[in-house]
């Protein structure tokens, strides 16, 4: 990813609407799945930490350790007291065989060109009947700028990441589209965006995260999207701006 995202993304993840809607809807389907379980003896692992915003939170469920490709990003999380945080590979996981009762690879696979290689490597180090949590960027047609700025490699429908998840030895649980209610306004934007970026008229280093909001914008946008958590519970959204899937290891 480009430094100038990292450095805008660590800034922003405890304000913007995204981050702590995003972290709101993981968290109530996480805390409905393990919360309330004893920690003792449980393990958890986040590949692509990043600046370690969801590190704290996973700790309900056991001991947490992280995992970044990035030296900078992982200095930072020990910086603010995530010790147990490595730099390393998605495809050679410095972990044990089935030493993990639960994985979670937030908006991950999209930024690693063998994602099956990578999740085999998540089936290997997780424990029989652990669970895997995965969140992606939705549809292709999507794909712009802050795709490129991002380094994605793919977009993904739930099918698309369904199948992945089978064929690497996972049985999804539940998969679901988000980010629904906002994706009326989201679709216009990425086409312009697109327009802009084929015309070159996009700043360099562009990213959504770039576009400032109002502080009261900010929180309109974080209460509708942070409420679809309500509905998730229940069903699965058949649209959305992004997909999760909650598996086991088959």
């Amino acid at each position: 990813m480009d430094r100038i995202a990292y450095e805008t993304f660590a800034k922003l993840e405890h304000t913007h609407f995204w981050f702590v809607s995003r972290r709101k809807i993981f968290f109530d389907l996480l805390d409905r799945q393990f919360g309330g379980q004893s920690t003792a003896g449980k393990r958890v692992l986040e590949i692509g930490c990043g600046a370690g915003g969801m590190l704290g939170p996973l700790q309900s469920y056991g001991e947490v350790a992280g995992l970044d490709i990035d030296h900078e990003y992982v200095a930072f999380c020990k910086a603010r007291g995530f010790t147990n945080v490595l730099c390393g590979s998605g495809y050679e996981l410095p972990f044990a065989d089935a030493s993990f009762d639960l994985v979670c690879l937030f908006d991950t696979i999209e930024h690693i060109p063998d994602q099956e290689l990578a999740l085999r490597e998540v089936r290997r180090v997780l424990r029989p009947g652990g669970s895997i949590f995965v969140s992606v960027p939705a549809y292709q047609w999507l794909w712009s700028h802050n795709d490129k700025t991002a380094h994605h490699c793919r977009r993904y429908t739930a099918s698309r990441l369904r199948a992945v998840l089978r064929k690497t030895g996972f049985a999804p649980q539940k998969t679901s589209y988000f980010n629904s209610f906002l994706l009326p306004l989201i679709v216009p934007s990425v086409l312009w965006q697109k327009l802009m970026d084929r015309l070159g008229k996009l700043p360099a280093g562009y990213n959504n995260m770039c576009v400032k909001l109002s502080p009261w914008l900010n929180g309109l946008f974080t209460a509708i999207m942070s409420s679809e958590r309500f509905l998730l519970r229940w069903l699965s959204f058949p649209v959305g701006h992004s997909v999760f899937s909650l598996a086991r290891r088959d």
